[in-house]
């Protein structure tokens, strides 16, 4: 049985859903194709995966963590969740491009793949998928909007000193 609830964010309203005992979304609720709640189950803000995730959370954005210890589920194919995990090893503050990642996991000829994995990711923020960006280092979709990623990753560049006049913080 899954449980959600809402915080609010310098992104906006998120809604947090958790079943199982772990992090199961994080959704920004003014994207398209938000879910109606009762698809998640019940409210509930005193499930303990999703106060653990919301005070990470407050954390990161309030610059006090860099990493996130949230026990995560993210559903989704064998090839998916491998390219999330890929992701979660991403730095905070660094900057990854799509064939970067896909090097990583060994799959060299798999840029494209890993982009849609990317772009289905369903923890956004935790799971940094904000932190991949074009080979030429451009910025590219993010489900949230541009905007926002442009957001986290000069709240990111901004703690650990980087200059971010334009999107080149430490590459992978």
């Amino acid at each position: 049985m899954n449980s959600w609830t809402w915080m609010s964010s310098p992104l906006g309203e998120l809604r947090l859903v958790a079943g199982g005992g772990v992090l199961r979304r994080v959704h920004m609720t003014d994207t398209r194709d938000l879910p109606a709640p009762a698809e998640y189950g019940d409210a509930c803000d005193d499930e303990p995966v999703l106060q653990q995730a919301r005070r990470e959370l407050d954390e990161y954005f309030a610059g006090r963590r860099r990493r996130f210890e949230v026990a995560l589920g993210p559903e989704g194919t064998e090839f998916q969740r491998a390219v999330w995990t890929a992701l979660v090893a991403v730095d905070f503050g660094v900057l990854c491009s799509y064939g970067d990642i896909a090097r990583a996991m060994g799959r060299p000829t798999a840029t494209r793949a890993v982009g849609q994995a990317n772009n289905r990711n369903p923890i956004p923020v935790i799971i940094p998928c904000h932190r991949i960006v074009g080979s030429d280092r451009s910025l590219t979709g993010y489900g949230g909007g541009l905007e926002r990623k442009r957001w986290l990753l000069a709240h990111e560049a901004r703690l650990v000193g980087a200059v971010f006049t334009g999107y080149d913080p430490p590459a992978c």
